[in-house]
């Protein structure tokens, strides 16, 4: 059973690390395991269980924040989406950006379907998450690294002058998030960074890509909630999506400004040595 204050504390750690680059997957297989909520750690892995059932909510949660921050864009997008189809031609930015992420949204939603539960399952595990965030620090590093030679070269690339294969690479790179320490933002931002684009755009691009399919992912889920997984958790689960929601929020709006002008530098150091501490103390 999940009380309300680990409901809370699990809730808010899935509104920030969801979004900022160091894996809400990871940190709650990690976090519950240095607190000794081994109920918790136990039920991760598992086929079935009231605490995936709660997970639910968080996605849910965490999607709507991001939906409420980016509500603008995402109406123009939505109305760009269907005017393109409606004409059969794809005109201005925002029906490119629309069109840009259904393409990178297709390769971690197959995958994600087929095989979320196995590689959960597998990988939902301390040692295991400890060993991938520290890869995820490596990652960052990587996109950092193109980065400056982007800068060097002077070779940048807009959010609007993206193309549709360079979409589909960011979102097979998404795939790499369904396993317990790799950061679905990080590994994008990254691959957006690879690819020329700008901190900024790469932020602003992952999140947008975020927002589906954690939506679509607590949807997906949403029996477990509603049938006995979901019993005697409820309450808990409206506590601790208020909790992730609120967190998601001013994760973004902090997010979005911090990349105008800062690195993912921070984030991989973190990344690195929490991960190897996390290493020595699980081996």
């Amino acid at each position: 059973m999940i009380t309300f204050f680990q409901a809370i504390i699990i809730g808010l750690l899935q509104g920030v690390t969801e979004l900022f680059p160091v894996s809400s997957l990871g940190h709650s297989v990690l976090l519950p395991a240095l607190l000794g909520w081994h109920n918790i750690v136990t039920s991760e892995s598992a086929s079935e269980s009231s605490y995936l059932a709660f997970v639910v909510g968080l996605h849910c949660a965490t999607a709507i924040a991001l939906l409420i921050f980016y509500r603008k864009t995402w109406a123009k997008i939505i109305k760009g989406l269907f005017e393109s189809i409606n004409r059969r031609k794809v005109e201005g930015p925002t029906e490119r950006l629309a069109w840009l992420l259904v393409v990178a949204t297709i390769p971690a939603g197959l995958v994600g379907l087929v095989f979320e539960h196995k590689l959960r399952t597998q990988f939902a595990k301390p040692l295991s998450a400890a060993i991938f965030l520290t890869i995820n620090g490596l990652i960052l590093l990587t996109g950092e690294y193109f980065r400056r030679k982007a800068e060097h070269r002077k070779a940048s690339r807009s959010l609007d002058k993206l193309d549709y294969k360079v979409a589909g690479v960011i979102g097979v790179a998404q795939v790499l998030a369904l396993l317990a320490g790799i950061s679905r933002s990080g590994i994008t931002m990254t691959a957006g960074l690879v690819r020329g684009l700008s901190r900024e755009d790469a932020a602003n691009f992952s999140f947008l890509l975020a927002t589906p399919i954690i939506l679509a992912a607590g949807i997906y889920k949403l029996p477990d909630l509603l049938g006995p997984n979901g019993n005697g958790i409820r309450g808990q689960v409206l506590v601790g999506s208020l909790a992730a929601g609120l967190a998601a929020y001013f994760s973004v709006r902090f997010l979005t400004k911090y990349f105008q002008s800062k690195t993912l530098t921070p984030f991989a150091i973190y990344c690195l040595v929490a991960g190897g501490l996390m290493i020595i103390h699980f081996a």
